[in-house]
């Protein structure tokens, strides 16, 4: 089995932690990983997208022209993923900062207001759990108990009190994508 997620956004909206969290899960799960950032060089408002590659073999190539699954948090980021997720894939899309449906009919395209859920829950910096979290809905192989455990294991000690808060975002976000995609139990792909 081997994977590709693509996440992208704007600078500041935690693109590059989400896929690390992602990649950290992964590898503690005993998982061939790769993480591969880019930004501009503004790191606030700027564009930045990483592209993580989990693998239960080794990984070829860390770059994923095609990923089948993704997440956007902005509407140019979604213009510019959204034709080259991979057919059958999934694609989350932040709601909260895109003003159009889906052009595509041969993905799963799952919206989530994340901006929105994440002030709920008191802190916008959470926007990029949320995504993850809905992300994972459709994600067999990463688990919510395994973001949540890469989140304790390897989130500097000084952050953590911030755990909780993480922790209902993911939840959030996952229960956003499995009642969208009318999933009961388990992932949806």
């Amino acid at each position: 089995m081997q994977k590709e997620i693509m996440i992208a956004g704007f600078g500041g909206q935690g693109v590059l932690f989400a896929g690390q969290v992602l990649a950290y899960a992964a590898m503690d799960l005993g998982m061939e990983v790769t993480w591969i950032p880019s930004y501009g060089p503004e790191m606030r408002g700027g564009t930045a997208n990483c592209t993580v590659v989990i693998a239960t073999e080794e990984i070829g190539s860390p770059l994923a022209e095609f990923p089948p699954a993704g997440i956007v948090l902005n509407l140019p980021s979604y213009d510019k993923y959204e034709p080259l997720i991979r057919k059958d894939g999934v694609l989350v899309v932040n709601s909260s900062m895109v003003d159009r449906g889906a052009r595509r009919e041969d993905i799963l395209t799952i919206f989530v207001p994340a901006n929105e859920i994440a002030e709920e829950i008191g802190d916008r910096k959470l926007t990029n759990m949320v995504a993850v979290g809905a992300l994972m809905a459709c994600l067999p192989e990463i688990s919510l108990e395994a973001l949540k455990a890469a989140l304790k294991n390897h989130l500097p000690a000084r952050h953590h009190a911030l755990l909780p808060s993480n922790y209902i975002a993911l939840e959030r976000g996952f229960a956003v994508a499995r009642q969208q995609v009318g999933i009961e139990n388990g992932a949806a792909r």
